[in-house]
């Protein structure tokens, strides 16, 4: 963790240059200055295909909770013809959204949550129908995205609200929200299908907001309530407009990023991410922990789209602040609040929601910067908090998780005390409490391989490691790259490149963990990324070895915890499971878990090694204060744990 503060000290230092001791007046802030271009150029979705391990886990959340969700929750789904038929107006009142408050009453303001449910879904379930290239799934995605098409008005208007409702709020509202998470779902189709039909649709709908948005002339983040969550969500509505601004190269939709920060930042809203807040660099994140790490990515589509060196420093900030909340597996603090706290382990959970997030906002933020600290990130969420909160065994997934998880019964560790904790278990759909991490949960592993390749002007960068291949164009000539290894999970890769006589560089990002590698190829070495630039032809290997070694660190509280290469490991808590609902479909349930027992384990200064060197599997000797002996303790990958130990206290002296 302290190598990664420095890392991205280091980043802040070489990104964001001294803007001087006076403070800015506000109203120059969100002032354009000429932008700022991205370092590299993130790839279409259909360009890079996952292989291995990847693939087969996306085909397995299409086999699982991706693939059925529909059938699962159809009521939130299938019958709620929300962006069509069900449109909201003024005289709805209430609508089953899957989760019931303490009272047993529907609030008002979360009638906007089965777009989330349905379109984050539909995102997910698109982009993993087209990365496994499962024909039956194509079509089923095929026949959406016709649909949803056919809702829209003439005007160009394509979201969940009757004419006498849409773009006149004065209060909580999901009109940008909705539009966002469908939207980046239609992109990922038009991207892959290339339909320019879609494409001018999705642009006749963006548009429309524009219109009715005016810049400079509305408040499209106006609120009575400073309590706004799917008006704030609607921030992240820069996710769409930046991908259209890469297909069209129009830069009017990268320069309305800036109004809608500007707008988000002026209102009074109880969120992290606006300007004066991020100005304040003793003020602690406080907001709901899905929004702070998405709105990351807001932050930085205004800061490049303005150029505005004040964007800069709250860019800086921003990523400061959020530091510190990242647990040793990568999951951020958050459950579902930060409200103030620093990473805890034991004492405070991460949620799915922002785990995908979070990591989609640092690989964001690896393509505008290059900067191979943010690469590191996203490879350390993907690789142990994503997979450390999925059921190993079945599928279903935590929408809260601990790093130190002895027990999950609903509530933190055990904790009965709030009744209505249900977050702390496994389950294809949390409809008890909201179905919207079983949908982000799907888009994971799509949008972790969608970033894994980029392009700049000298060639093509390995930007996240895994199993994969592209195939790409450079300079008018097509390129196809295998990256065949098991990676995280193995530490040789083999690239074998394929083309015609094409000059470039093969850009692979070095892992800051890898202290020790070995490279087929003559290369250099340059800001964290290997280079090798030659004359490819034909086809060709590249063999590439990373040599790791168990590593201890420590968290941002002192305590230890222990790495090899990219995986976190931990201590098994052995579980017994307890089936508490079950669903129509077989082989979907929810789990609770306790431990069949267990005592806290004290870091014993004692070397950590690998049991067998075809296993990931190792062992080390750890203080049992209750026996007051050292104990024999194995650790595993914390994506092969349910119930699990992290982080140790250093042995007491007393």
């Amino acid at each position: 963790m302290k190598t990664l503060i420095i890392y991205l000290y280091l980043f802040s230092l070489f990104f964001l240059m001294e803007t001087g001791t006076c403070q800015a007046q506000e109203s120059n802030v969100f002032r354009k200055t000429g932008g700022i271009p991205e370092t590299f150029s993130p790839l279409p979705v259909f360009e890079v295909l996952p292989t291995g391990w990847i693939k087969d886990q996306i085909q397995s959340n299409l086999d699982g909770f991706t693939g059925h969700l529909d059938s699962l929750v159809p009521d939130l789904i299938l019958k709620d013809d929300i962006y069509g038929k069900n449109r909201l107006s003024r005289n709805d009142k209430t609508k089953d959204v899957g989760a019931i408050t303490g009272n047993g009453e529907l609030q008002a303001q979360f009638l906007w949550w089965n777009s989330e449910t349905q379109s984050n879904w539909r995102d997910g379930y698109i982009r993993s129908a087209i990365l496994t290239g499962d024909q039956d799934h194509l079509l089923k995605a095929k026949d959406y995205v016709q649909g949803m098409l056919m809702k829209q008005e003439p005007d160009g208007y394509l979201g969940i609200y009757d004419k006498d409702l849409r773009y006149s709020f004065d209060n909580e509202n999901g009109e940008l929200w909705a539009k966002t998470t469908a939207l980046r779902g239609l992109l990922a189709w038009y991207e892959f299908v290339r339909n320019f039909t879609v494409l001018k649709d999705i642009e006749a709908a963006v548009r429309n907001v524009m219109k009715n948005y005016p810049v400079n002339a509305s408040h499209p983040f106006h609120s009575v309530n400073p309590d706004a969550g799917g008006l704030t969500h609607g921030l992240v509505f820069t996710d769409v407009l930046e991908e259209l601004w890469r297909i069209t190269g129009k830069t009017e939709y990268r320069d309305y990023c800036i109004f809608l920060y500007k707008d988000f930042s002026e209102q009074v809203l109880n969120e992290d991410a606006q300007y004066s807040k991020l100005a304040d660099t003793l003020l602690s994140l406080k907001g709901h922990g899905v929004h702070t790490y998405e709105h990351l990515r807001a932050v930085a589509a205004a800061c490049y789209a303005s150029g505005s060196p004040e964007l800069k420093k709250a860019l800086q900030n921003f990523i400061k602040k959020i530091i510190p909340e990242i647990n040793p597996s990568g999951g951020p603090s958050g459950d579902e609040w930060i409200a103030g706290h620093a990473a805890d382990a034991t004492n405070h959970g991460y949620e799915y929601c922002s785990i995908h997030e979070l990591m989609n906002s640092f690989t964001d933020l690896l393509a505008k910067t290059g900067d191979a600290g943010f690469g590191d990130l996203a490879e350390k969420i993907f690789f142990n908090a994503a997979q450390g909160a999925r059921n190993p065994v079945e599928s279903s997934i935590a929408y809260l998780k601990t790093d130190n998880s002895c027990s999950m019964l609903g509530g933190l560790n055990g904790d009965t005390t709030v009744k209505t904790q249900t977050r702390y278990k496994y389950s294809p759909v949390h409809q008890d409490v909201a179905v919207c991490c079983v949908p982000n949960a799907g888009r994971i592993a799509p949008y972790y391989v969608q970033n894994m390749w980029m392009k700049d002007e000298q060639g093509i960068i390995a930007a996240l490691l895994g199993p994969s291949e592209v195939e790409t164009e450079f300079k008018g000539k097509q390129v196809k790259i295998e990256e065949k290894t098991a990676y995280p999970y193995e530490n040789t890769i083999v690239f074998m490149v394929t083309t015609f006589d094409t000059e470039f560089d093969l850009k692979i990002r070095k892992p800051a963990w890898a202290d020790k590698i070995r490279v087929s190829e003559v290369y250099t070495e340059d800001k964290g990324y290997i280079i090798i630039h030659k004359q490819w032809k034909d086809e060709q290997d590249v063999t590439l070895t990373f040599y790791p070694e168990v590593k201890t660190r420590q968290d941002n509280k002192g305590d230890y915890y222990f790495t090899y290469g990219a995986l976190v490991l931990a201590r098994r808590i052995e579980s017994i499971g307890q089936q508490t609902k079950t669903y129509p479909l077989q082989g979907f349930r929810d789990m609770h878990y306790k431990p069949l027992s267990f005592n806290t384990l004290e870091f014993a200064n004692q070397k950590v090694i690998q049991k067998r060197i075809d296993r990931l599997e190792f062992i080390t000797s750890m203080y049992n204060r209750t026996s007051e002996k050292n104990e024999t303790v194995l650790l595993f990958p914390v994506g092969q744990t349910i119930l699990r130990q992290v982080t140790f206290k250093q042995k007491s002296t007393e």
